[in-house]
């Protein structure tokens, strides 16, 4: 059955709210009682059968429903490094990975003393070197907190410290079902962790087909010369037809160039980075674009551009508005000049060849104009020369 014909047998209401628990789960590939958005439980449990297949049928991910939680299996980002939970350092995550192999075996509940003192042993059995200072402590209690707004650990008493302070204490109760709902990587197949990756983020059973919606549906750009030969030709040849059924599926409006495509949601709901945004370095970003496209050199549709001209440009956009900005985001220039292009980096409006970061021609699509006019430089005063005074040729005039 084809993915129109799934949605076809249902009535106009039943279309409108399957659409709608995609899009939620999509967002939240792991829903749960007394979680966000869990007042859709029981209509993702009514419509599992469709949303299973669905999801299956169009990107290849399994879709797991139960009354009192529904997890979607969605694809690894692969070697990307703007995608991940923003709470967890590099550190954390490894923590993460090691409380999860900790809470495995420790049954529905446990003292906080107990789990930290596990999560050293295994890293000490993994060969990661452990300390007591506070950074340490922190990345531990991030992997924790991010557990618990999960809904794998509950605080029944007391609560995960960030302060450092060896001597508090809290009872977890662990939820085993959530638990064993969280890892969608195939960790019994990988043995190194850069397998683990790359597997993680194989296409679904389709190929070609699901690899492309994925990352039409994941990604606001897809370029064609990111793609192999096999999948350019695919995406070209059936773009139009691919835009239709992600905009009837998941609600996204696709955007359709001689480069490739933008897709877009007009809710900003399934929207993880606004772009234009209200923040200083989103609209740093925004207006240095026509400046940067016109200050760098064009590339195969691309323009590279150095990290000179950005923190140029950035100065110069600084100081012609001064008022606009927030005074701690602006005070120092390479950084800001650096969140700018980790910005456009994480939107896939930029990336770095190693020398020089290249603007996608997505970038040519934003026209901006400032709200303000730029400020005006201060006339220099005129000094009056010593000793001259209005009444000095005064009876000269008589």
């Amino acid at each position: 059955m084809s993915t129109a014909e799934v949605l076809d047998r249902l009535s106009e209401i039943d279309q409108a709210d399957v659409v709608r628990c995609a899009r939620v789960l999509l967002r939240r590939p792991l829903l749960r009682t007394g979680g966000p958005e869990c007042e859709l439980l029981p209509l993702i449990y009514r419509h599992r059968s469709t949303l299973s297949e669905l999801f299956a049928g169009v990107l290849g991910y399994r879709l797991v429903v139960e009354r009192r939680f529904a997890r979607l299996y969605k694809s690894g980002p692969g070697p990307d490094p703007t995608r991940g939970e923003p709470s967890l350092t590099p550190r954390g995550y490894a923590y993460l990975a090691l409380c999860l192999a900790s809470l495995t075996g420790i049954g529905q509940q446990t003292l906080l003393s107990r789990l930290v003192n596990d999560i050293r042993s295994a890293a000490k059995q993994a060969g990661i070197e452990v300390s007591d200072d506070l950074g340490e402590l922190r990345a531990i209690a991030s992997a924790l907190r991010y557990l618990v707004s999960l809904g794998v650990l509950s605080e029944t008493e007391g609560t995960v410290s960030i302060t450092g302070d060896t001597g508090a204490e809290a009872l977890l109760t662990i939820d085993t079902t959530l638990l064993g709902q969280l890892v969608a990587g195939p960790l019994g197949v990988a043995t190194t962790p850069t397998e683990l990756i790359a597997l993680a983020a194989r296409p679904g059973p389709r190929g070609v087909e699901h690899s492309l919606r994925r990352k039409l549906v994941e990604n606001p750009v897809t370029h064609y010369a990111d793609l192999t030969d096999e999948e350019s030709a695919w995406l070209r040849k059936r773009a139009r037809q691919e835009s239709r059924l992600i905009e009837r599926c998941f609600g996204l409006v696709t955007e359709v160039r001689l480069e490739g495509v933008a897709v877009t949601d007009p809710e900003d709901y399934l929207t993880d980075v606004s772009f234009p945004g209200q923040s200083t370095v989103a609209r740093v970003a925004l207006l240095a674009l026509p400046d940067l496209l016109a200050a760098g050199e064009p590339r195969d549709g691309w323009v590279a551009v150095t990290v000179e001209q950005v923190t140029t440009i950035c100065d110069e956009l600084v100081d012609a508005y001064p008022a606009a900005w927030s005074k701690l985001m602006v005070a120092s220039l390479p950084k800001l000049a650096d969140d700018v292009l980790h910005l456009l980096l994480s939107l896939g409006l930029a990336r770095s060849d190693g020398s020089h970061w290249l603007l996608s021609p997505a970038t040519h699509r934003w026209a901006p104009e400032p709200d303000g006019a730029p400020r005006q430089p201060e006339e220099p005063k005129l000094e009056p020369e010593p000793g001259w005074s209005l009444f000095d040729h005064e009876g000269d005039a008589s």
